[in-house]
């Protein structure tokens, strides 16, 4: 009947004709979205589907292995460039540093170029010969051995075979380094006053040296313990006369963070901040004065012209 009206009949009567603009309602009801009756039906029963299918939410043993996983990179990243924890296995650092601590060593800085100075605590790889007669610590029970070794490899926990030891810098390249009798030891000339050896040991403990010339890029080092120390001091018929490559240093120990009754920083020694320590000391007034030299000479010839 719509459709004789479009095509210009009557218009049976009862009926009504749309007008310009108008339409019938079931065109009416597809341009305002509100569709028949039917669709209205449909449309609710998807919106009650829709509330019914709402995301659930991950449990949490299913978010678990993710978050350990994140946990896990994190550490590892730190280790390698951050943090790392050491143990200290032996009596070579007494009294600064018990057997079993655990120490925390910043590994960021030598990435940016900082070498180690005198008076710092540093970790370094063996340069060859100092561990040959050290046994690894490893457990007899094989589950341990290999919780340790995931721990260790994360950083969590030191490595039972790291081939690592930690000694103080006595003297960098550059510098003269000698301990003869009972002591004191002289960087450069200057004693040093280490009130951070063991007690009742001498500066040389009983194994006098030198003078010996550190070349660049290498440190000379001692244990705090001197009696109990295979330091520097015994290696010098080795490459490198006793001194360590600076490329061997895995950082400085800042911390002692384990067991909490040992808990103390780190900080050099104030013995390492005695003027004319530096070997580049006693050059540096006549450098300086010819520095301030050059521009007051320069001055003075302009005003005579």
């Amino acid at each position: 009947m719509v459709i004789g009206a479009r095509s210009g009949t009557p218009e049976p009567e009862g009926e009504h004709v749309s007008g310009p603009g108008e339409s019938d309602g079931m065109e009416g009801d597809s341009l305002d979205g509100t569709g028949t009756g039917e669709d209205r039906a449909e449309t609710a029963e998807d919106g009650e589907e829709g509330t019914t299918r709402r995301p659930k939410q991950r449990s949490f043993w299913k978010e678990l292995p993710i978050l350990i996983g994140i946990a896990l990179i994190l550490a590892l990243v730190i280790k390698t460039f951050f943090v790392q924890a050491f143990s200290i296995p032996s009596g070579s650092m007494e009294n600064t540093l018990q057997v079993g601590d655990r120490v925390l060593v910043d590994k960021l800085t030598p990435w940016f170029g900082s070498e180690p100075e005198r008076g710092e605590v540093v970790v370094f790889r063996d340069p060859g010969g100092w561990l040959n007669d050290e046994p690894a610590q490893r457990s007899d029970n094989a589950f341990v051995r290999g919780i340790q070794d995931v721990f260790s490899f994360i950083g969590l926990m030191p490595s039972s075979d790291e081939k690592d030891l930690i000694k103080r810098v006595i003297a960098i390249g550059g510098d003269t380094v000698e301990c003869q009798g009972t002591g004191p030891v002289k960087v450069n000339g200057v004693a040093l006053d280490e009130p951070y050896i063991y007690p009742g040991n001498t500066p040389c403990g009983e194994k006098p040296f030198g003078p010996v010339h550190v070349p660049k890029g290498s440190i000379w080092v001692m244990g705090d313990h001197r009696g109990d120390s295979l330091d520097s001091r015994f290696h010098q018929d080795q490459p490198g006369g006793g001194t360590v490559p600076v490329d061997n240093v895995v950082g400085r120990a800042f911390v002692v963070a384990w067991p909490i009754s040992d808990w103390a920083t780190l900080p050099v020694p104030a013995t390492f901040d005695q003027k004319g320590l530096s070997a580049a000391a006693p050059f540096a007034p006549p450098l300086a004065g010819a520095a301030a030299a050059v521009p007051a000479v320069w001055l003075l010839r302009r005003r005579r012209r």
